[in-house]
């Protein structure tokens, strides 16, 4: 039996079939290298990439500053605050458009009141100095200046003759009308900004009640004083400034306050409250100015001089009345205000409400 296997092992062996051998794939040295190097290029420049993009958005990220969310519903306050800006925006918006028409009818006004006051003075200038126009035949320019007073004053007689209430109503009406200009100006308005119908109700005044007035008066005084003595002049003085002056002052105030249209009571409390100031205020003036009118001046030029004073005296006497006028107003403004505080409050408050 052993020597059966010996002899069959060999033979077995010869017979098994050789093990299959696959050729290995040949590389060269240089294939090899070249893609080696190529990927450590790729994973270099992937790395890179990375790492540059990286930084990019962590320097952003750092420079920006982290916002917490909130509810996007807005709070009361942000409402608030919304319908705040958009009144405000709205009311800068009227005052603009109103600024905007405020100063177009303040250009209107004093193109208007340039207008009056040039036109006017124009005329006067060229009535006093054309008076001998008739005459002017081969006179010279001084000639007309020199004779210009002269004739003027003889033709303003010759008008007092011819009708004496007429003329001295036309001159306190302009005395009074220039004195009202006068008192604007000094109150800070501009010489073409004055109020026009105020300076009417002063002309008209005086045009109506003081020319006539004072024409009659001064002939009246003549008769109740008809004596030459030295003590005559200031016994006029005395009444003028204490009977005439309280009645004047009086029929003045109340006048103004009829032609603006202002309640009886507050035409008796302005009168109350500047009577005697204004009384008082007269003995600074016009106690001097009378002694040359009841001493020197004859009874029919007596109005012309008085009148020449007044453009001083009208200045004060317009100046208290409107101050208190518009004094008054501005006080019942300030009443109205306080009496109905709901419309002096904040839009917003009121829609609160």
């Amino acid at each position: 039996m052993a020597s059966l296997c010996s002899v069959c092992a060999p033979r077995a062996l010869e017979l098994s079939p050789a093990p299959i051998q696959f050729p290995r794939p040949q590389f060269s040295t240089a294939v090899i290298s070249s893609q080696f190097f190529r990927q450590i290029s790729l994973s270099k420049k992937t790395h890179l990439h990375t790492r540059t993009r990286n930084w990019i958005v962590g320097s952003v990220t750092e420079d920006r500053e982290v916002v917490p969310v909130k509810d996007k519903r807005p709070d009361d306050t942000e409402t608030r605050l919304t319908q705040k800006g958009s009144d405000e925006t709205q009311g800068l918006s009227a005052s603009s458009s109103e600024g905007g028409g405020g100063d177009s009818e303040r250009l209107t006004s004093r193109a208007i009141n340039a207008i009056i006051v040039l036109g006017f003075g124009s005329f006067a200038v060229t009535k006093l100095l054309t008076i001998d126009h008739d005459y002017w035949h081969g006179w010279t320019f001084y000639e007309i200046l020199r004779y210009a007073p002269e004739h003027n004053w003889i033709a303003y007689e010759q008008a007092l003759q011819q009708n004496p209430v007429l003329s001295k109503m036309a001159i306190s009406g302009i005395v009074y009308s220039i004195g009202d200009w006068i008192a604007q100006c000094y109150e800070g308005k501009s010489l073409f900004e004055f109020d026009r119908t105020r300076l009417f109700r002063s002309g008209l005044a005086g045009f109506t009640l003081h020319g006539s007035l004072s024409h009659y008066y001064y002939q009246l005084l003549e008769v109740i004083l008809p004596f030459q003595g030295w003590w005559v002049v200031p016994a006029k003085v005395a009444f003028d400034q204490t009977v005439w002056a309280a009645i004047w002052n009086s029929i003045y105030f109340v006048v103004l306050g009829l032609l603006r249209a202002e309640s009886i009571s507050n035409i008796y409390g302005e009168l109350k409250s500047t009577f005697w100031p204004m009384l008082t205020a007269g003995w600074k003036l016009w106690p001097f100015a009378h002694l040359i009118t009841y001493g020197v001046i004859p009874v029919e030029q007596r109005l012309l001089w008085v009148d020449c004073v007044e453009l001083v005296w009208v200045t004060i006497l317009s100046t208290y009345s409107n101050e208190k006028s518009e004094a008054r107003i501005s006080e019942a403004a300030g009443e109205a205000t306080l009496s109905n505080p709901s419309d002096s409050q904040p839009p917003e408050n009121q829609r609160e409400k």
